[in-house]
């Protein structure tokens, strides 16, 4: 009933997701994993390729890769391109099924144009399809309308959102007194899966963007009363954080309390760090959940206690688990 022998590599920055996974992994299979390594070759020029080292020929193999990682000197391109060399390689190699296991969907904020430009995820999408992938594994997809951009690969897109309610749950928060805000509209849904399991109450702030400045807001709303209100907020991603200070910091000023961002893929691009730090010091929120999904290095929350981690490896390995064996994938979303 299987789908050919459940095998495992990873590109570079792919590798300390991978090894959680597998040893999630180990937990749940009675047989043994392929584990055929594979290693990543560079050359002078920067051009690199990939080489897996043993035999998968006829496998259901699983190549994992985070895009965007913020403890390698290669940008998101490389890391993108070098994750189309493992599944070529895959491919000539005569693996049976191949499956890019992708956190970060790349330029996923890219799915709809707004002048002249392209649509840079259906690009994305081409290319995977392209190099050989048969199925794409990643994690709260910025845009849901990227699933129809692969007329032939299946794209699972897994949630961390019942990992995070179980840990607000964990809290004990007051129902009458708390708040899901949803960062902007298009968060609304996700806001109210949150709202409806945890029994609180929801808001939404309304921004009006910039278009012609990068991560820059022209006009903020708050639809509903977060006075003397614990709140949490929940969105897919933060990137250079400058948006999410203004909207936690414009909920201050209206009043509320304590607040918890839960984020699913924490990238704390350019200088984020040091705004978090800052606002964290003025007392502007009490704590920022983000998963492993985005490798931070262990020394991260130690460094900075207003972040904590939670990993996703448990809830990706009970996935290609029941890929590799044909059971469902949506009774565990």
């Amino acid at each position: 009933m299987d789908r050919g022998k459940l095998s495992l590599i990873a590109c570079n920055s792919g590798v300390p997701f991978y090894k959680k996974v597998i040893k999630e992994l180990k937990k749940m299979v009675n047989h043994s994993i392929c584990i055929p390594g594979s290693k990543e070759y560079y050359f002078a020029n920067g051009e690199v390729k990939t080489i897996i080292k043993n035999n998968v020929r006829g496998n259901d193999i699983y190549i994992f890769q985070n895009i965007d990682d913020p403890n390698s000197k290669n940008n998101i391109n490389d890391n993108f391109f070098a994750l189309l060399t493992a599944i070529d390689a895959a491919r000539y190699a005569d693996a049976d099924s191949i499956t890019a296991v992708i956190p970060q969907f790349p330029y996923a904020r890219q799915e709809r144009r707004k002048s002249r430009e392209g649509i840079t995820a259906k690009l994305v999408a081409r290319h995977l399809e392209s190099a050989g992938v048969n199925r794409i594994i990643t994690l709260d997809i910025h845009a849901e309308a990227i699933q129809g951009f692969f007329p032939k690969a299946k794209l699972e897109n897994l949630h961390a959102s019942t990992t995070f309610i179980n840990y607000f749950k964990s809290l004990n928060l007051e129902k009458e007194n708390t708040v899901v805000v949803a960062p902007d509209m298009g968060s609304t849904e996700r806001a109210r899966i949150y709202s409806n399991a945890l029994h609180f109450g929801i808001a939404v702030i309304d921004k009006e963007r910039n278009y012609s400045k990068a991560s820059t807001i022209a006009n903020m709303k708050l639809l509903g009363d977060v006075k003397d209100k614990n709140l949490i907020i929940v969105d897919d991603m933060i990137a250079t954080g400058g948006t999410l200070i203004s909207a936690i910091t414009e909920l201050k000023k209206n009043g509320a309390k304590d607040i918890y961002i839960a984020t699913s893929l924490p990238y704390f691009n350019g200088n984020a760090v040091e705004k978090f730090d800052k606002a964290y010091k003025e007392g502007i929120f009490k704590k920022i959940l983000g998963t492993d999904a985005v490798n931070l290095g262990k020394e991260f929350s130690i460094e900075h206690p207003w972040y904590e981690e939670i990993s996703m490896a448990p809830l990706f390995a009970k996935v290609i688990y029941n890929i590799n064996h044909k059971h469902s994938v949506s009774a565990l979303l």
